[in-house]
């Protein structure tokens, strides 16, 4: 049974990577048609963008300890 454990984990874990991945890039798609259409607006978009993108970072590892905790319990 810790087998399957690890392997729930394991599958847990890449499920959560890659919609944090898919979570960024549609984030940074966003942010460079906003750019490209308003430069001057430049600044203020990229800092939204870091903070929103620190905040799926935070989420995507949050889920992945849950993961690990959930396999070894």
């Amino acid at each position: 049974m810790t087998g399957l454990a690890w392997l729930g984990a394991g599958i847990g874990a890449g499920m959560a990577v890659i919609g944090g991945a898919y979570g960024i890039g549609r984030l940074a798609e966003g942010a460079m048609h906003g750019i490209s259409r308003q430069p001057s607006a430049g600044g203020d978009i990229r800092t939204a963008m870091l903070i929103a993108a620190a905040l799926i970072e935070g989420v995507t590892f949050f889920a992945e300890i849950v993961c690990i905790l959930l396999a070894i319990k």
